[in-house]
């Protein structure tokens, strides 16, 4: 059996294998890792009733197939949020929790900042597609930052899915109840990867909160990151040591009878 068997759940933009390519390959063979879409786009829309908790039974049924009793989870921003939930629900199954700049990160103790910027989001939810997407990234990262420009050619085909998911996922978050004390009860160890140019009355107000909560919590910025030239994607390998860092103090999982 590897040493360590490790979930990783991507952005609600990427695909999880584009997006953990390069730090699957830094892990190494030591590590059982596996990269899984998000629920919110099983179907071709997501579903009616999408919750967090419909990421959180996902990831649950992907882990019974592989016969993982216990793991570890790694999320990426929408996916960083889907973690969370499973945490806070699930808690004896998690070894360790990796957070790669959470989307979303509760709903209580909101600084004002945060409260401005996610009632600009709401706002840009009115907007068409062509005047969304920017605008969404923008509010992203610091003022000054260069966002990556579109690839050439047409959009692959699973981009016609991602302005109704980012719709879905957005709403979920306004009416989750993610539990601070479900959080704060969670004893394994936390990690939580930063971006130096990301927006920090987002993610930094997030890392602050989570800070507060986890009683084993670590924050690493990565200073020349946001969160569009993330860290898993442009210096996997540094990412990949300190991941394995938290993952021996959270230990080996143990394999379903």
């Amino acid at each position: 059996m590897s040493a360590f068997q490790v979930m990783l759940l991507p952005g609600i933009v990427l695909p999880a294998d584009a997006a953990y390519g390069g730090l699957l390959a830094a892990l190494g063979a030591d590590v059982e890792a596996v990269s899984k879409d998000l629920e919110v786009y099983r179907e071709d829309s997501p579903p009616p009733d999408y919750s967090l908790d419909t990421e959180v039974a996902g990831v649950l049924h992907a882990a019974a197939a592989l016969g993982w009793s216990t793991f570890h989870l790694v999320g990426y921003s929408g996916g960083g949020a889907a973690a969370l939930a499973v945490a806070a629900r699930e808690p004896a199954r998690l070894l360790s929790l990796a957070l790669l700049e959470p989307a979303w990160g509760g709903s209580w103790g909101w600084s004002s900042e945060h409260e401005r910027l996610w009632a600009t989001y709401e706002e840009l939810a009115q907007l068409p597609l062509e005047q969304f997407m920017p605008a969404f990234m923008r509010l992203q990262v610091v003022p000054g930052v260069e966002l990556p420009a579109p690839p050439p050619g047409p959009p692959p085909p699973w981009m016609h899915l991602r302005p109704a998911g980012i719709r879905a996922i957005a709403r979920a978050f306004t009416t989750y109840n993610l539990s601070r004390d479900a959080l704060a009860a969670f004893d394994r160890p936390v990690y939580v990867a930063l971006g130096g140019l990301s927006n920090p009355d987002q993610f930094g107000d997030i890392a602050t909160r989570l800070a507060s909560v986890f009683p084993d919590f670590t924050l690493e910025v990565f200073a020349d990151r946001h969160h569009f030239d993330p860290p898993h994607r442009m210096e996997p390998e540094r990412l990949a040591r300190s991941l394995l860092r938290v993952w021996a103090r959270g230990g080996p999982g143990e394999p379903t009878d």
